[in-house]
């Protein structure tokens, strides 16, 4: 079982509107919502494939009744009791594909329901091969969130982490079993540019020098690479009837676990982040031939491959 967690989850509204003009009063043409967060999104992805999961998220009593309706049967919800109500993020398309988001920053957690949330995940986890840290922290979760959790868990769990900025850095920190950044958040991690592959890889490896098991960078059009202690693999897709990318990074980190993680498992990720990517909606489809036939795991690196991403 894969037991996922997201510290701040949303309940995600997309306005379909004409052009956007400030200071005017528009009127959507359409609106639709959905239970949101990246920990939910690799549980959705786990159970549309028949993986044993569950998605644990703090949610107040209302915003438990709403998020549990939006979801459905597409995941196990594990909700732990908090009072503030869960954020709403509201993302405005316009006619030509331009997105502006806006993002709430979600309620602010006390010390008593972090701690109710480490010890559910705790629980949960005595039967799990991997928990998952996903997202954002909310007000008042400590930076460490992660890392704490990390420490709480049964021998024998391995963890891995998909987050950003301080979360993650404290992560990488604790030495869990994978770490899962995109491009951009693993400059951040380091402190500086990776134009090319290579910078990448060397940069993955310095993490695990540093204690970490394993690191899965997504790559955007460059595809995705994973550095352990023993290899860098680099695998890529190119398709041309991409139609979303939203939840492509949740997919392959999905795809990753559910093949049990390592060199191998690879191939699998990609393949998932590629139907997410044909995916119409934000919510992807069972994985295909079609999309494994289009993945490509590289037998020789190319360290001065330069990354579009």
């Amino acid at each position: 079982m894969i037991v996922t967690v997201t510290p701040n989850p949303s309940i995600d509204r997309t306005l379909r509107i004409p052009p956007l003009i400030r200071g005017r009063v528009i009127r959507a043409v359409s609106a639709t919502a959905e239970a949101g967060g990246k920990g939910v999104n690799v549980a959705r992805a786990l159970a549309l494939h028949g993986q044993a999961t569950f998605a644990v998220a703090p949610l107040s009593a209302a915003s438990a009744v709403a998020f549990s309706a939006l979801l459905g049967t597409a995941a196990p919800l594990d909700a732990v009791p908090v009072a503030g109500p869960a954020r709403v993020n509201v993302s405005l398309v316009e006619d030509d594909g331009t997105v502006t988001k806006v993002n709430e920053p979600g309620p602010e957690l006390s010390a008593a329901e972090v701690d109710a949330i480490l010890v559910r995940v705790s629980a949960l986890a005595s039967g799990a091969s991997w928990v998952v840290g996903c997202g954002s922290l909310p007000p008042g979760a400590p930076p460490d969130l992660y890392a704490r959790l990390a420490s709480r868990l049964p021998a024998g769990v391995r963890v891995a982490i998909d987050a950003d900025g301080v979360a993650l850095r404290e992560a990488a920190r604790a030495g869990v079993a994978l770490l899962k950044p995109n491009l951009a958040e693993l400059e951040g991690l380091v402190g500086g540019a990776l134009p090319t592959l290579g910078a990448v890889i060397e940069a993955a490896t310095a993490l695990v020098v540093g204690g970490i098991g394993g690191v899965l960078v997504s790559l955007g059009a460059d595809g995705a690479a994973y550095v352990d202690s023993e290899a860098a693999t680099h695998a890529e897709a190119r398709i041309d009837d991409l139609v979303n990318t939203v939840g492509a990074g949740d997919a392959l980190l999905a795809g990753f676990l559910a093949a049990g993680g390592g060199h191998e498992a690879l191939r699998t990720a990609v393949a998932w982040s590629v139907a997410a990517c044909r995916s119409p909606g934000t919510q992807m489809r069972m994985v295909t031939a079609r999309d494994a036939e289009a993945v490509r795991v590289h037998e020789v690196l190319r360290p001065d491959r330069r990354l579009a991403a």
